[in-house]
């Protein structure tokens, strides 16, 4: 009788648990496994929404740790559902009904001696002010991982420095890795700012340059006037530009 009473007790706990308050895994079931569903299938990685956690919600939880490079293990702990969670709500975000592209640039900016780059006199402000943002680290060192702690670094890597750019035009609101940047935005190029990215690299083109810790191997800057193969990756932007 004492341990039919203790399951009674013990079952609705786990089933009404809340999201982020245990660490969810393959066999467990509850309201938070739900939540996790939802959130899975809102990110863009659809779920069945059963508060099972089962062989098919352990492979989306799979595929989004590997996009988000994330340990792939299926295992969700708290700060992996808050990383879940940050992705719902960007997944969940529509732009407003009238918002329309801005106009695309009738000149590219250009690369100065020193490796900065120089906008367009017809540059919307938000490029505007990307562009400044890339400046300010366009000649630092590549660092890995650097730009993902903390916005102001000693150095950064490929996605922590177009996250830094992208920031400085109010167009992203934390550090984005490569992975993650596969799902940034909207799909397709943009008129004036279009980031590529793939699971273990990502640059930018922003009016016409390319933003990218590979130029800085030949001029020491991150902007580049000179094209790459954008073959096997993703192209996003950021939503009317």
């Amino acid at each position: 009788m004492g341990l039919v009473c203790a399951l009674l007790l013990v079952v609705p706990v786990a089933d009404a648990a809340s999201f982020g308050s245990r660490t969810l895994r393959e066999g467990m079931s509850g309201s938070d496994i739900r939540t996790l569903q939802r959130h899975l299938t809102t990110a863009g990685f659809p779920t069945t929404v059963d508060g099972q956690f089962g062989p098919r919600t352990e492979r989306s939880v799979i595929k989004f740790e590997r996009a988000e490079d994330m340990t792939v293990d299926g295992v969700i702990t708290r700060p992996d559902a808050r990383t879940i969670r940050a992705a719902a709500r960007e997944g969940a975000e529509e732009p407003p009904k009238d918002e329309r592209p801005a106009p695309a640039p009738s000149e590219d900016a250009t690369v100065t001696a020193d490796g900065l780059a120089v906008a367009p006199a017809s540059a919307p402000p938000e490029v505007r002010a990307v562009i400044e943002a890339g400046n300010e680290i366009a000649t630092k060192p590549y660092k890995y991982g650097g730009g993902h702690g903390r916005w102001r670094d000693s150095g950064y890597d490929c996605s922590g420095s177009i996250s830094y750019a992208l920031r400085g035009g109010g167009l992203i609101g934390r550090p984005h890795d490569s992975g993650a940047l596969t799902r940034y935005g909207k799909t397709g190029r943009g008129a004036w700012i279009t980031v590529y990215a793939n699971s273990g690299h990502a640059y930018m083109i922003v009016a016409g340059l390319r933003f990218d810790t590979s130029a800085r191997k030949r001029s020491g800057s991150r902007w580049s006037d000179s094209p790459r193969s954008s073959r096997g990756y993703v192209a996003r932007h950021p939503t009317g530009f």
